[in-house]
């Protein structure tokens, strides 16, 4: 038997819904190993068949989507043709309501959203597509080490042409701000925790406001979308909530309370990527 592994292979940006956080972007990194014997090529199997097998499974089932614990007492799941209604309740918060294309849905079955529930989702897919040398596989999931400040937010982009637009899909992103030149480390982290575990919205999809909830609705080329949750853990903006809009708002914003300075502001999508803003 011989082992094949890739590390950091592909990344996975979601959202999920959290027994105490409620909802929750995320990014995380898929390592994979492949234990089986040798073909008639003398591999286990051939890295660009494992890199492509992987992203495609990965970004089809998991990637972009909100990611709902099924065997969650919390969850109500309705679904009908195919589209798909979520009523999550938690804490002693108002709940989560999520209406949407049953393709903007990761249905995990488990009581939990953790790296090893979703490591095991994609093992057990994976292992279908396989050839039958193969006889071990293993998924690591794990969140990007960093030293400094970062945040946790969902959006959705209507505009988009692809699975951005889903109305709740996320990231783990991490903020640098350089105010004058030099990294400010407690504006990145006054930043950070302003968006812990935030939804962004825009302010043109918020069409209700009541009982100390937001509801947003659009209209994007995968379907209609729809999310209601508390207002406390919403955050407007007034344009579309691209990483560009967010790194140029925070650069605003500071500019607006310290007229004074310049910024230079690298807020992250994710992992490895992002966009500056300066003012």
């Amino acid at each position: 038997m011989t082992t094949l592994f890739v590390k950091g292979l592909t990344v996975v940006d979601f959202s999920y819904l959290h027994a105490t956080r409620g909802l929750v972007g995320e990014s995380w990194r898929l390592d994979i190993s492949l234990t089986g014997d040798l073909d008639q090529q003398g591999m286990v199997l051939d890295f660009s068949d494992v890199k492509r097998q992987v992203k495609q499974l990965v970004d089809l089932e998991f990637d972009h989507k909100l990611i709902i614990p099924v065997k969650s007492s919390a969850v109500t799941l309705t679904q009908h043709q195919q589209r798909c209604s979520v009523l999550f309740e938690y804490g002693d918060r108002a709940g989560i309501e999520h209406h949407s294309p049953a393709s903007a849905l990761c249905l995990l079955q488990a009581g939990s959203v953790t790296t090893e529930t979703v490591a095991a989702a994609i093992t057990d897919s994976l292992l279908k597509e396989m050839p039958s040398n193969v006889s071990r596989l293993d998924i690591k999931l794990s969140p990007e080490h960093l030293e400094g400040p970062f945040y946790h937010y969902s959006h959705g982009l209507k505009h988009h042409a692809g699975n951005c637009q889903r109305i709740a899909h996320g990231h783990r992103s991490k903020l640098e701000i350089l105010r004058d030149g030099v990294r400010d480390p407690q504006i990145e982290k006054s930043w950070a925790a302003k968006w812990r575990d935030i939804y962004i919205g825009s302010r043109e999809d918020l069409v209700s406001e009541e009982n100390e909830q937001h509801l947003y609705r659009y209209q994007a080329s995968q379907g209609k979308f729809e999310l209601k949750l508390p207002a406390t853990c919403c955050y407007l903006i007034d344009s579309d909530s691209t990483v560009e809009n967010l790194a140029q708002h925070i650069a605003d914003s500071l500019k607006q309370s310290h007229p004074g300075s310049s910024f230079e502001v690298y807020a992250y999508e994710g992992i490895g990527k992002g966009a500056i803003g300066k003012s």
